[in-house]
Formats: C-alpha cells, structure tokens, sequence
C-alpha cells in the first residue's frame, strides 16, 4: 500500500482467514396482474368507448347538413352513422336485370359489298391516299397555286435600294 492508494481512495478489503463467506440472499419472485403491473393511468377510464359526432355541411350536389358517427375505443374505432353524401356512405344499390340472363343479341359485323359508285365516293375521301405520295398535301398545294394565279400579279421591278418606285407600282394597281 502506497501513500497515493490511501489518498485516492483505492482501498483493497483486507480479509482475514477465519472469516466465513457471506452466502447470497435468496430471493423470492412474485408476479402482478397485468392491470396492476400496469401504471398509465386509470385503466378503467381508458378502456371504455366514447361516442364521437361530427357534423358537416352539404355541398351543392348533396345539399343538408350530413353527420358522422364515431365509436371509439382504446383499441379500435368503428363508424355507427354515415349520412348520405359523406365518403364511405355509398350504398351499393343491386343492379336490376329485366332481361331474366338472356344474353343481348350479337351485332353482326360482316363485310357488306359496296358498289362501284358508293366505293368510288369513299375513294374521294383523304384518308385513303395518306401515305400515298401527291395526297392532301399535293392537293392543297395546287389549290393555293390556283389562288395565286387568280389574284392579279404585282409586278416587282428591280430598283435601287430606298427607291419607292415600287410602292408607287402598287398605288396606281390599286387605284385603277
């Protein structure tokens, strides 16, 4: 033993030979109930189901005041009253089959012949000749050519830059 083990506290028992060893308490175990092992509170009070209302205006589609009723306990909750109108109140209505499991007839889809006049006017038609090279994009090129033709031709006469030549041209187309 060392000045400093003294000083700091680190003392060693010291035991002697004739000392008997100290036999370790036997310990008895007990067991709650579970309510009793249990310390949140007044179980009693947490255990029952409150009754919950909530009410709701009605919109324009479902006019009058609709209303909800909740029962809840500690460990579920279930819903006693839905008004109409709210979600999860739809009713499921039973479809009504006046046909008695008679199936509806089948429409009957086969190709009819058409004739050479009624196939020639569906041939009139754009969609045939869609992918068909001169189709509505030739056609309508040529009717904008035709429209270009029928207007009166402006004549454009090669002049010095800032001449207003040109502008007098289209005056005088106008005017006569």
């Amino acid at each position: 033993m060392g000045l400093f083990d003294r000083l700091l506290g680190s003392k060693k028992s010291i035991t002697s030979g004739n000392a008997a060893p100290q036999a370790p308490k036997k310990e008895e175990t007990f067991f709650l109930d579970p309510d009793a092992a249990k310390s949140v509170g007044d179980l009693a009070f947490m255990r029952r189901s409150n009754t919950i209302r909530h009410t709701f205006p009605g919109t324009a589609s479902s006019p009058g005041m609709k209303e909800l009723v909740d029962e809840v306990a500690s460990m579920e909750a279930q819903a006693k009253m839905r008004s109409p109108g709210l979600p999860g109140a739809e009713t499921v209505e039973a479809e009504i089959n006046l046909t008695g499991g008679v199936p509806k007839p089948v429409k009957k889809t086969f190709a009819e012949r058409l004739s050479s006049a009624e196939l020639g006017e569906r041939m009139k038609g754009s969609a045939v000749a869609v992918n068909a090279p001169g189709g509505p994009a030739a056609i309508k090129q040529e009717k904008e050519q035709a429209s270009a033709q029928a207007q009166p031709q402006i004549s454009q006469q090669s002049a010095k830059p800032g001449s207003t030549d040109t502008f007098k041209a289209w005056a005088k187309d106008i005017t006569s």
